[in-house]
């Protein structure tokens, strides 16, 4: 049995996928050790807080849907670490628009 490669239509597209969540991490790093005014020092607070209360709810909901239908835990740390970084993203775009960053 011989497998067919993958075409080069879906290689192109996840590697861009693959770009966009390099650039979205590198992002999400870069704006939490630059420092700024305390204007800007409060819009990556709100931002980084409301990442870590989003990915949080989101584990203890995965614990409990595990937990009621008696299933191992099973997070793909890539996948939370590509959603916090899209969070992140969002809202830091949110607060600098609300807050006039």
């Amino acid at each position: 049995m011989t497998s067919e490669p993958m075409p080069i239509g879906a290689i192109l597209l996840f590697g861009g996928t693959l770009l966009i969540f390099l650039a979205l991490d590198l992002f999400l790093l870069i704006s939490l050790v630059r420092p700024g005014d305390e204007r800007n020092q409060i819009i990556v607070w709100k931002a980084s807080a409301f990442t870590l209360s989003a990915s949080a709810g989101g584990l203890v909901l995965d614990i409990i849907e595990n937990y009621v239908r008696a299933q191992p835990m099973s997070v793909n740390p890539f996948v939370e670490l590509e959603v916090m970084a899209i969070l992140y993203f969002v809202s830091l775009v949110y607060y600098k628009r609300k807050l006039g960053g």
